[in-house]
């Protein structure tokens, strides 16, 4: 038996954190200097920690700006950080955005571009087309996120009402080459997902935006889709693109390996589920809560056992009032409610940014008593759970999870320890 379940989770939880640190990731992939400048760009959750990584790891001369979100950032000695908002895009982040790209203007093709990108850019990065304003862009970003579609989807549509995303950052910088270097928020790793790829070329086009809007029936005025409908982004056959670089240097399969690792070296058998789940965060919530029921009950199944994943779910909230909580928080909730009075379960979902919603906690704990203690606080965990108020119901139960920024982010975390 694990004496303490919940210190055994936080370690898995911070190994899998630690197997994502900008500095061992970057410092396997920096290219060669070049024989003209070097210019660094940057924008994401883990922006400025990215930009102190690569200070440590670059002794020649550059010239850096990135964009962080609001809040505790890394310090920086040569790299300006400018910060934003996040998830719903602000004026300052829209300042940003044009600085971004005019710290691209005048480059040669003796000059180097190293981007350093993760997850969170496309809502730092507010560029919208001519004619449009903060507003629209904002709105947009606002009906996306409440709409359920997949991370793929939402960056799909923003790419397609953007000047900066879907590569025309690294369009800007031609004919200089550019080196991506990539931390993977997104199921699947694709590099053009995240952040919305400012700096790698779109394999989408207008007609695959108009489906994920159809498709999730996302209510836009009318100019904002003709904007999308005649929208292209650069391909990746654009000559602009020829010789720039993308690698991905931290992702979820990376770090769910990594914490499997430390809890076999603790003699608890891992299975890692798959590092690319999407789907409602309750519904996928109480999928885990069956597999955790079912592999409890299973006669050959070693124990203990600890059930691992990763991914990115989503929270349709649709119209009306909702409460405080994020998409990880939302899925305990669901699989709290599942694994009421069962006995030998205990779990957590956090995201690995250390941050889960709009709250200060990145996720929860939740176990077979979570209900009961909702409810002898005076709560309701099924109305909280109606209510998108998984924040209200973990914060009267004693369980959030609560690490603070991690300065990295390859999405959700998921460990539920069976024994």
């Amino acid at each position: 038996m694990i004496s303490d379940p919940r210190a055994f989770l936080q370690t898995l939880f911070h190994e899998a954190v630690k197997a994502a640190d900008p500095y061992e990731a970057l410092v396997r992939h920096l290219p060669d200097p070049p024989k003209g400048r070097t210019i660094v760009v940057g924008a994401g959750k883990a922006a400025s920690q990215m930009a102190a990584a690569f200070e440590r790891a670059w002794s020649h001369p550059f010239e850096g700006l990135v964009v962080a979100r609001h809040g505790p950032i890394a310090e920086c000695r040569s790299t300006k950080i400018l910060q934003a908002a996040h998830p719903v895009p602000d004026r300052a982040g829209l300042i940003a955005a044009e600085a971004l790209m005019n710290h691209l203007h005048g480059l040669t093709c003796d000059d180097l571009v190293i981007a350093l990108i993760s997850g969170g850019g496309s809502a730092l990065l507010p560029a919208p087309p001519t004619g449009f304003t903060l507003t629209d862009e904002s709105a947009l970003n606002e009906a996306l996120l409440a709409s359920g579609a997949p991370i793929s989807g939402m960056n799909v549509v923003r790419k397609h009402f953007s000047r900066i995303k879907g590569g025309r950052l690294a369009a800007l910088a031609h004919p200089a080459k550019v080196v991506s270097l990539v931390v993977s928020d997104v199921p699947g790793d694709n590099p053009a997902f995240v952040a919305s790829g400012p700096t790698v070329p779109d394999s989408s086009d207008a007609e695959e935006a108009l489906r994920v809007i159809r498709d999730y029936r996302i209510d836009l005025p009318a100019r904002v889709i003709d904007c999308i409908r005649n929208t292209r982004a650069p391909s990746a056959g654009d000559r602009v693109f020829a010789n720039n670089e993308v690698h991905v240097i931290a992702s979820a399969r990376v770090s769910l390996e990594a914490a499997a690792d430390r809890a076999r070296s603790l003699c608890v058998q891992p299975l890692i589920l798959s590092d690319s789940i999407e789907g409602e965060a309750k519904d996928i919530g109480r999928m885990h809560a069956a597999l955790a029921r079912e592999f409890l009950t299973r006669p050959p199944a070693p124990k203990p056992l600890v059930l691992l994943s990763g991914g990115e779910t989503t929270v349709s909230i649709g119209t009306g009032t909702y409460g405080k909580g994020g998409r990880n928080s939302e899925l305990l909730l669901s699989a709290a409610i599942d694994l009421q009075g069962v006995d030998g379960v205990v779990a957590m979902a956090a995201d690995t940014d250390g941050i889960d919603g709009s709250e200060d906690n990145a996720g929860a704990f939740c176990d077979g008593g979570t209900v009961a203690r909702i409810r002898s606080a005076g709560g309701d965990a099924r109305a909280f759970l109606a209510g998108h108020d998984a924040w209200s119901a973990f914060n009267l139960a004693g369980d959030l999870f609560v690490p603070g920024p991690t300065g990295t982010n390859v999405n959700d975390f998921r460990a539920f320890l069976v024994e």
